[in-house]
């Protein structure tokens, strides 16, 4: 199934709880609020000419002061694949502020537990249900979200640990 005919059908099914569609690199999508995340992402995987099967990759984008999206502040991309149709599709997720969560999906999908984190570390986007919602990239002393386009480029950063006790492992890693 092309991307087009996919996207459609999304749309057909859900009609109202899509806000947006379009397309990008050839690649279709839709944009949802987060309450309809989890209906529609149970669906696409249980729909028999579709299957998506498997959670390739979430991310999150920063859109403050987007012209085209002055609505919400932030999106979370989910991008999907069908294991066996070989098709592919992306979801995503409008969040007007860090205060809105998304829906967690690692019940669903084990490996969302990390993408959310990192998303979470790095943009302030919390998953409501996560059971492990904490920092995974940027140490637990890490102040604001480095993703953020309005993160400042020239903060500096108190380690949380003494440099000396970082190179003592990094020898013992070599």
């Amino acid at each position: 199934m092309d991307q087009t005919s996919i996207a459609s059908k999304v749309a057909e099914q859900f009609a109202g709880k899509i806000v947006s569609s379009g397309e990008y690199a050839g690649q279709s999508f839709i944009t949802i609020n987060p309450p309809q995340l989890v209906e529609i992402l149970i669906w696409l995987k249980s729909e028999q000419d579709l299957k998506f099967d498997r959670l390739m990759d979430i991310g999150g984008v920063d859109l403050i002061d987007h012209p085209s999206e002055p609505d919400h502040r932030f999106e979370v991309v989910y991008q999907l694949l069908s294991f066996e149709y070989r098709h592919r599709f992306r979801i995503k997720v409008a969040v007007k502020d860090d205060t809105v969560p998304v829906p967690s999906l690692w019940t669903m999908w084990g490996m969302a537990n990390w993408m959310e984190r990192e998303v979470f570390d790095l943009f302030g986007i919390h998953f409501e249900g996560h059971p492990n919602m904490r920092r995974i990239l940027c140490h637990e002393d890490f102040e604001g979200h480095a993703l953020r386009k309005d993160y400042p480029i020239d903060k500096r950063q108190t380690l949380s640990r003494p440099v000396a006790s970082i190179m003592t492992e990094k020898q013992e890693w070599a």
